[in-house]
């Protein structure tokens, strides 16, 4: 598949980063953000679904206020690269990761949406994106948390893969 590449002024080609929370700022609320680390400045971000193809997860370990935090990255590729950061602990997170289990073909567009709970929680919910249809899965709080990251690892290596053989491009 052959693009057309846009010339001129444009950003440089790094993701952006989503963080979770659910938050006011101004008196109005918002479910994540971005954060410019240089103005030490957190910036809401109003809409709560990003639709795209998750073509990653990572988990990276890094230290605030002096303890260790464990952070799911879903990188999700659409008009940018995005990536959600959230603590791996986190109801979003868990939520995120039990429907991620039930999809078989990460080939087509998901909706990743931020859905406010009571408090300060927030949970995710998961779309096809063609059908607007949202994926089910029952709550576990018992689950292998690092088990169904692994399956879903695997389920995106495998779908990739099966358009890379197949001759099929995976459009972003």
């Amino acid at each position: 598949m052959v693009t057309e590449m846009k010339l001129g002024l444009c950003n440089p080609p790094e993701p952006i980063y989503l963080y979770v929370k659910s938050g006011e700022l101004n008196g109005e609320s918002y479910l994540w953000y971005n954060y410019d680390i240089n103005n030490d400045q957190t910036i809401p971000v109003h809409k709560t679904g990003l639709t795209g193809y998750i073509s990653e997860l990572k988990l990276k370990s890094g230290e605030f206020k002096g303890n260790i935090n464990n952070k799911l990255h879903i990188v999700v590729r659409a008009d940018e690269i995005y990536v959600v950061r959230t603590g791996i602990e986190t109801n979003f997170a868990k939520t995120f990761l039990l429907a991620a289990s039930c999809v078989q073909d990460f080939s087509k567009p998901l909706i990743i949406a931020a859905i406010a709970g009571k408090e300060n929680v927030v949970f995710c919910n998961l779309y096809d994106a063609a059908t607007k249809t949202r994926i089910r899965s029952e709550w576990n709080k018992d689950a292998d948390w690092l088990a169904i990251i692994d399956s879903v690892q695997t389920k995106l290596q495998t779908s990739q893969n099966s358009h890379i053989v197949s001759g099929e491009p995976i459009l972003f």
